[in-house]
């Protein structure tokens, strides 16, 4: 008799989550729904825990058949129900007062840890340079997508990330301060038909245990 470990439900929606690029286009998911889906996200960790995401749902469909000529003609940018952007702020340490107050509030921490973390957080970021900011806004932005995807499929949506678009052009076009990086488009939906499976490279080509 073979014993077989049940199959978690997390382990399922990873493994259920594809990335789907032929969507219902007239589904429309309640902007509830989207709501729902970013408020739960932003459980996802990030550097000091700054949070230095931010969003762009794009929803009207004359500004996503705009968004797919910047995006490289990508179908699913406009018949996916939504476009979430997912931009990096890189004056993420702005918000430094308001987040660690609030920990207080909430019990997270006393009054003088949080006056620390203010004056290190301030003293840190806003002295590092433009690049190494946008590389900790980006990675923690690809954190909180990642969280996007599987919640997305939890509710019984499907998703897709692009990162080939013209952010020049989609910086322009959404009239997006210099502190704000477009990083991923995902586009959320309705699938239309199947995903492509996809393979993946041996555990012995991609890690070494020492």
């Amino acid at each position: 008799m073979t014993l077989t470990t049940p199959i978690s439900y997390l382990n399922k929606v990873m493994h259920d989550r594809k990335s789907v690029r032929k969507y219902e286009a007239t589904y429309k998911i309640p902007q509830s729904d989207l709501e729902e889906l970013l408020v739960k996200a932003t459980t996802a960790p990030s550097s000091s825990n700054l949070q230095p995401w931010r969003f762009l749902v794009i929803q009207d469909e004359e500004v996503k058949k705009e968004l797919r000529l910047i995006a490289n003609n990508q179908e699913q940018v406009e018949t996916a129900s939504a476009i979430i952007a997912v931009l990096g702020d890189t004056a993420m340490y702005n918000n430094v007062e308001e987040i660690y107050t609030k920990n207080v509030e909430l019990g997270y921490m006393d009054e003088a840890t949080k006056n620390m973390m203010i004056e290190n957080s301030l003293k840190i970021y806003s002295n590092l340079p433009t690049e190494v900011l946008k590389n900790i806004a980006t990675f923690d932005a690809g954190l909180i997508s990642m969280q996007i995807m599987l919640l997305a499929k939890d509710m019984g949506y499907d998703t897709v990330t692009m990162g080939g678009f013209n952010k020049e052009a989609f910086a322009k076009r959404f009239a997006l301060t210099d502190n704000l990086v477009p990083i991923v488009l995902i586009a959320i939906g309705k699938a239309a038909a199947p995903a492509y499976g996809s393979s993946r490279l041996a555990l012995n080509d991609i890690a070494k245990f020492i």
